[in-house]
């Protein structure tokens, strides 16, 4: 197989063919969504369960599935809209208000650090490519930083700026990769040193940091936190999020061609580094919304579209699907994963799940690294 042949899946070739809608029922992308989805549910429901007003399952399930909360126009304002909350019991005060949106926002990171990770696996043709290594993740963790530390009036537009920051570090990244067009290794190559300057200008604002409680916070926001998130941070990541999906699956058909290679791609008429670009826009937006609420998640990117590949395939419209569903059963079944291993050693203390996801990527980046073959010529 040739150079321009191969693709980020193993002897898979994907093809921008086939029916409109019946991708959707392809039996694995079924039962991955299936599993996902109960993973997502019980895992969200132990998480719920736990904490310094304990309940038990019985009474989590009898709160979530509570009419007076799920049908109730002006409980839903105050959550997606800010409104005062109205009156509720404190089950439901507890589970709703407190404690859902900690298991909601992983499900926000999970779906859009996998999605992101995807298209970037697809622009490189190289499964080794993620918002973290490309740099993406440490330039919009630098922007928030510095957001912390001298502009600490522009909180509300964390998702802006880091946009703006991620967006910056790939804008690099491609400069230092251009050389009469892209390859993926200097993409990739360009990525680990980028990120590495970005992660350096970010230990080095800590120095700024004067209150110990903003020091605690941006500290949390360098190893990706779903600690004390609310429902502010999902009112802000939701409308990203939404826009950053719906262009990736309206982009699948380009990143089935880009798969194909440059030279079949430019022969059915693509113009590559337009559609490299702008896709890998889309791949910023989806990273940076996550890191605005939640901090740098390291590895998602990289572990759960490899694993949705070798389920489904390489057709980045059910690839796309399944990142929907595998991210968020990674990021919630770790975070609750965490805590109830440190409540076992008797611990109350709740370890970041950007930690746990890094001590599982870490190692799954080595194999991937070691199972590429002839890796300069991809």
């Amino acid at each position: 197989m040739s150079n321009e042949q191969r693709s980020v899946g193993p002897d898979r070739t994907a093809t921008p063919g086939g029916t409109r809608l019946g991708w959707l029922f392809d039996r694995n992308l079924v039962s991955l969504a299936v599993l996902s989805t109960l993973l997502v549910v019980v895992s969200g429901i132990v998480q719920v369960s736990h904490g310094p007003f304990r309940m038990s399952y019985a009474e989590v399930g009898r709160s979530l599935t509570d009419q007076r909360v799920l049908f109730d126009v002006e409980v839903w304002k105050a959550f997606l809209l800010g409104h005062e909350l109205p009156e509720m019991s404190n089950s439901n005060l507890v589970v709703w208000y407190m404690r859902l949106p900690r298991v909601l926002v992983g499900v926000f990171v999970g779906a859009n650090l996998a999605v992101s990770g995807a298209i970037f696996q697809a622009v490189t043709r190289n499964e080794l490519a993620s918002p973290f290594i490309l740099g993406v993740s440490s330039g919009a963790g630098a922007a928030i930083l510095l957001t912390f530390v001298f502009l600490g009036g522009l909180v509300l537009y964390l998702p802006l700026i880091a946009a703006a920051g991620g967006a910056l570090a790939f804008l690099v990244v491609y400069t230092i990769a251009w050389k009469n067009g892209t390859s993926p290794v200097r993409l990739v190559l360009a990525g680990v040193i980028v990120g590495t300057i970005f992660t350096s200008l970010q230990q080095g604002m800590f120095f700024f940091l004067q209150d110990i409680s903003v020091a605690k916070s941006a500290r949390a926001w360098t190893v990706g936190s779903l600690i004390g998130t609310d429902w502010e941070q999902i009112r802000m990541v939701l409308p990203w999020s939404v826009l950053a999906v719906v262009l990736a699956l309206a982009g699948a058909r380009q990143l089935n061609v880009l798969l194909l290679g440059k030279n079949t791609a430019k022969s059915l008429g693509m113009n590559v580094e337009r559609v490299r670009f702008g896709l890998s826009s889309v791949g910023v937006l989806a990273a940076a919304a996550t890191i605005a609420v939640a901090g740098i998640v390291s590895f998602v990117g990289l572990i759960v579209p490899h694993m949705v590949r070798n389920i489904v395939g390489s057709d980045y419209k059910k690839l796309v699907v399944g990142c929907l569903f595998a991210g968020p059963a990674l990021v919630v079944s770790a975070d609750v994963g965490a805590r109830l291993f440190f409540q076992m050693l008797g611990s109350r203390g709740q370890i970041p799940v950007g930690i746990v996801t890094g001590l599982v990527g870490g190692p799954y980046f080595l194999y991937l690294m070691r199972k590429q073959e002839a890796l300069g010529n991809i």
